[in-house]
């Protein structure tokens, strides 16, 4: 995907699943899809490819410059753990060891846990000069980035902003996968402070995938008819700083 793109110029991009920058990617399917939009300041438009289009975007940017958000919400996907210390892992490493003695207290059996799981997506495109600020765009979970990759100074990091249901999340840890021009890929995590706010050190050049994840359970319905006792929700903000 192209970061930065001059007015009207192709805007393309993938849908991946994955971990550090890689994972297939998905072609455009509808039904797994709850919202795919672009969205200018609070101008928002409706992706519209056609069944089986790869790559599941590709649209002209807008006409205007400024800062473009590409917004992706999964439907709800199911997933089998194979045993219980895979699931540990998982919570362990989303800094939701709290799962584990809520589990046993809802009396649950550690074998064969069921977990529902949906995306948040974002990703900032410049479009020209790039102008203008992130914000909220009403998703269940979203990472809000505080200030302009593309037209702020960012040299003493990017801060953004970790949201679930419109709110701050205080204390949530976040995940930046840091894509040096190179190709390699570091990881570290952040913790949110109070107001769900993290500064991200970024570097000209690289481009970052970062991630928040909501554990929680799911509501009765849901659980009922997926066999579900727990739901993950990722949210993710894609972007580059560009070189100097």
């Amino acid at each position: 995907m192209d970061y930065t793109v001059a007015p009207g110029d192709p805007v393309i991009a993938d849908l991946r699943v994955g971990e550090a920058f890689s994972g297939s990617a998905y072609s455009y399917i509808p039904q797994r899809i709850r919202l795919f939009e672009t969205a200018q300041g609070a101008d928002r438009t409706p992706v519209e490819m056609r069944m089986g289009d790869r790559p599941a975007l590709s649209m002209s940017a807008p006409e205007t410059p400024g800062l473009l958000a590409v917004l992706h919400v999964t439907t709800d996907n199911r997933l089998t753990y194979s045993d219980w210390d895979t699931f540990v892992r998982f919570v362990t490493h989303k800094d939701a060891a709290w799962t584990l003695d809520a589990h046993a207290a809802r009396g649950l059996s550690e074998d064969g846990v069921v977990e529902i799981y949906s995306r948040y997506a974002k990703a900032l495109v410049a479009v020209g000069t790039g102008a203008g600020q992130d914000r909220a765009y009403g998703l269940t979970t979203e990472i809000v980035a505080l200030a302009n990759p593309y037209a702020d100074d960012v040299s003493a990091g990017l801060p953004v902003q970790v949201l679930y249901r419109d709110a701050p999340r205080p204390g949530a840890q976040v995940e930046v996968f840091d894509k040096a021009p190179g190709g390699a890929v570091a990881v570290t995590t952040l913790a949110a402070d109070s107001d769900g706010i993290a500064v991200v050190p970024v570097a000209p050049g690289h481009r970052y995938l970062i991630d928040a994840v909501v554990l929680r359970e799911p509501d009765p319905a849901r659980a009922e008819e997926t066999g579900a006792v727990w739901e993950s929700l990722w949210a993710s903000l894609t972007l580059e700083v560009p070189a100097d």
